[in-house]
């Protein structure tokens, strides 16, 4: 029985290291056939190493169709663009700026027709004109009456900033230039993007 038991215990001895022989050789491979993980990601990590690390993208600068300058209240009237919408839509939008040297409030811009009285402070007042066309494009509205365009909350502190947008009927496909005319501000002659 104690040689049973010896002989067993050699098998099983002999069967351990037997498999741990073939695990160690199964795991070292011949190396030939695997690609290196640090070869194949070198690319990658070239052109990370190329880009500076600190150096963030730069948001593109905002385009500048047109800035008027003037009107009683000294008013800086910025305009970034004139898109036409599909639908026959076209939306203008930028931004005014208080250079009054106090507060300003813009109530004059919301224009003198009775049914926009009640827009209070807006751009209301706003026209687009196509000399070519020879028409008159005024603001869209709702049918409550109200603008399709910013409605200012108040009054413009010393040297603040909105941005704003309106909204009018789209000219002809043919007409890439209009003029932009609101209150006593002069008038800014625009060109029309056409939407994506």
């Amino acid at each position: 029985m104690r040689h049973t038991m010896k002989a067993r215990r050699a098998l099983t001895a002999v069967a351990i290291t037997t498999g741990l022989v073939l695990t160690v050789a199964g795991c070292g491979g011949d190396g030939g056939e695997k690609p290196d993980a640090t070869s194949s990601s070198s690319p990658t990590d070239k052109g990370n190493e190329e880009k500076p690390k600190d150096e963030e993208p730069k948001a593109p600068e905002e385009s500048v169709l047109a800035e008027v300058k003037g009107g009683a209240d000294n008013t800086t009237l910025t305009i970034n663009t004139a898109v036409r919408d599909e639908g026959g839509f076209l939306t203008v939008s930028g931004r005014v700026k208080n250079g009054k040297g106090g507060s300003w409030n813009p109530t004059p811009w919301r224009g003198e027709e009775k049914e926009l009285s009640g827009n209070s402070a807006s751009m209301a007042g706003a026209s687009l004109v196509d000399r070519t066309g020879k028409k008159k494009y005024l603001i869209l509205r709702d049918t409550d009456g109200r603008c399709l365009c910013t409605q200012f909350s108040g009054a413009f502190k010393d040297g603040e900033e909105q941005t704003w947008f309106a909204q009018f009927p789209a000219p002809p496909d043919e007409t890439t230039k209009v003029d932009f005319q609101i209150a006593d501000m002069p008038v800014a002659t625009i060109e029309i993007s056409d939407g994506e």
